[in-house]
């Protein structure tokens, strides 16, 4: 992964810092925890005064993105759903589950790549599957783009918009700052447009 505002951080404090960026965007008022450190993507709803949690992959920060991105499309109905209610097909999959894959992955991938380019992350489109070829899939979520927009400028599209401008603030504090801590602090937050819903 290429990190275009601060290429010395590493996989692990980077995705510490998403992690700490979305508990601030979002524990207030949606009790959500981003976490890292699992071996396998997995959304639980919360339950008995527990916060939901949201686990992305080991430490990769494109799991923490794409996992957030699955979060901010999801509604309230979703979000009260383990895995918002989806099932998952382990690959290898048919051409067939493989195009199915693809077409429920589209808005998703697209919303990560927004919020990879907020943070200054390269993007990299996701098959899930080795045996599948992912040229075409980077193409639909090219032209995606505009959908992604007018969602993003949607109500629906509020955390979204809250999450991106977040990142994009980390990575203009990483930028100007030596340390992880003093550009942690030196974040101008989003402050108006969440709420729970």
């Amino acid at each position: 992964m290429i990190y275009l505002p601060a290429p010395h951080i590493s996989d692990e404090a980077l995705s510490l810092l998403i992690a700490q960026v979305f508990a601030d965007c979002f524990m207030a008022p949606f009790h959500t925890l981003l976490l890292g450190g699992a071996a396998q993507p997995l959304y639980l709803p919360a339950r008995a005064g527990e916060p939901a949690q949201l686990m992305f992959r080991e430490d990769y920060p494109a799991s923490a993105l794409h996992e957030v991105a699955h979060w901010c499309i999801a509604g309230a109905i979703r979000r009260q759903h383990e895995d918002f209610g989806y099932p998952y097909i382990c690959p290898p999959r048919s051409l067939q589950r493989q195009r199915e894959f693809f077409s429920a992955e589209l808005r998703t991938q697209s919303l990560e790549r927004f919020f990879a380019d907020a943070l200054g992350l390269t993007f990299k489109p996701s098959a899930d599957n080795f045996e599948a070829d992912v040229d075409a899939f980077a193409k639909a979520i090219d032209a995606y783009s505009p959908q992604r927009d007018a969602w993003l400028c949607s109500v629906a599209g509020t955390r979204a918009r809250v999450f991106a401008q977040a990142l994009a603030a980390l990575r203009s504090a990483l930028s100007a700052s030596a340390s992880l801590d003093e550009a942690y602090k030196s974040m101008p937050w989003p402050t108006a447009g969440v709420g729970a819903s």
